[in-house]
C-alpha cells in the first residue's frame, strides 16, 4: 500500500522531497514516470499532512491554501477530456496553513481560500497517495522575490519536518516547453547538451549543499535555456532550504521526458 510507513523518518523528522512532475498526462498514463511516482510514495514515511510548493501557483505574493476542502484545479488546456474529469479530493488543513504563516511571518505570507490543488500537486500525489486521505496545503511562489529569498523561505519551513509534515516541491530541474514541443514535432527525443549539463550541475550542487550555486544557477547560459521563466526551478529551492546542511541526498527518479524535460526527483533525509 502506498505511503503507509511510520510518520517519522531519521531523527524523528520527515524527509523533504522535490519532484519533477512533467506533463499533466502522467496523471492518467501508465508510464515510467507515473510508476516512479508510485514507487516514491511507497518509499516515503506516511505524513500527517503535506505542504506542496508547486510551480503552477506563481503570483505576486506568498499565500497558503486555507480551505477545508481545496478544489482540484485543471490548470492546462488542449488535453484529453479524461484529464479534466480527474479529481483529487484530499482535505485541506487550515491549521497547518496558519502554522506556515506563523513560521514565515504575517508580513511575508497570508491565507487564501480561492486557490486549490493544481496539477503540479495532484498529478503527483494521485500516484503517491492515491486514497487522497492525507491533508494537503499549497504554498504559492512569490514572483517578486529573488532566488535567495525563496531559499530563505524554505529554511523557515524546516520545523514542519518534526511536526509530521512532508514538504514537497514540485517543478522540473529543466523546463523549456518550446524546446520540448519542438523536439516532439521533429520526432527528435535526444537530450540537448545544455539540458544534460544543467541537470548535472544542479545534481552536483545539491549533493554538495552548494546554496550559492543554486541561487545563481538561472543566471548562466544553460540556466536561462533550461528556464525561460523561473517558476519550475524555484520549488527546488524550498526543498533545499528545508533540508539540513550535510543531510543525505538521494535521486530516486532521473531521466528526461520529451528530450529536454528533466524528471529528476530529490529526497533529503
Amino acid at each position: 500500500m502506498t505511503g503507509t510507513q511510520d510518520t517519522k523518518g531519521s531523527g524523528g523528522r520527515l524527509p523533504v522531497v522535490f519532484v519533477g512532475h512533467g506533463s499533466p498526462m502522467n496523471a492518467v498514463g501508465d508510464n515510467p514516470w507515473s510508476r516512479a511516482f508510485r514507487a516514491l510514495g511507497a518509499m516515503l514515511p506516511r505524513p500527517r499532512a503535506i505542504l506542496s510548493i508547486s510551480a503552477h501557483w506563481y503570483e505576486a505574493g506568498t499565500l497558503l491554501t486555507a480551505a477545508a476542502q481545496p478544489r482540484t484545479i485543471h490548470d492546462f488546456g488542449g488535453f484529453p477530456a479524461e484529464l479534466y474529469q480527474l479529481q483529487y479530493p484530499a482535505p485541506g488543513d487550515p491549521a497547518l496553513a496558519a502554522r506556515v504563516v506563523q513560521l514565515l511571518g504575517d508580513g511575508r505570507a497570508a491565507l487564501d481560500t480561492s486557490w486549490g490543488l493544481d496539477h503540479g500537486t495532484w498529478s503527483v500525489l494521485l500516484h503517491m497517495l492515491p486514497a487522497a486521505d492525507c491533508p494537503v496545503v499549497q504554498l504559492s511562489l512569490d514572483s517578486r522575490l529573488s532566488a535567495a529569498e525563496h531559499l530563505a523561505l524554505g529554511r523557515a519551513l524546516a520545523p514542519l519536518r518534526t511536526e509530521g509534515v512532508l514538504i514537497m516541491g514540485s517543478g522540473n530541474i529543466t523546463h523549456n516547453l518550446r524546446q520540448a514541443f519542438s523536439s516532439l514535432q521533429r520526432g527528435d527525443q535526444s537530450t540537448p547538451a545544455w539540458a544534460s549539463r544543467f541537470d548535472a550541475e544542479v545534481q552536483r550542487a545539491v549533493e554538495q549543499h552548494d546554496a550559492a550555486f543554486l541561487t545563481r544557477a538561472l543566471d548562466s547560459s544553460d540556466g536561462r535555456k533550461s528556464h525561460p521563466t523561473p517558476d519550475h526551478y524555484l520549488p527546488l529551492l524550498y526543498a533545499f532550504g528545508a533540508a539540513e546542511n550535510g543531510e543525505a541526498v538521494r535521486f530516486p527518479i532521473t531521466g528526461f521526458d520529451l528530450g529536454s524535460l528533466s524528471m529528476r526527483a530529490v529526497v533529503f533525509d
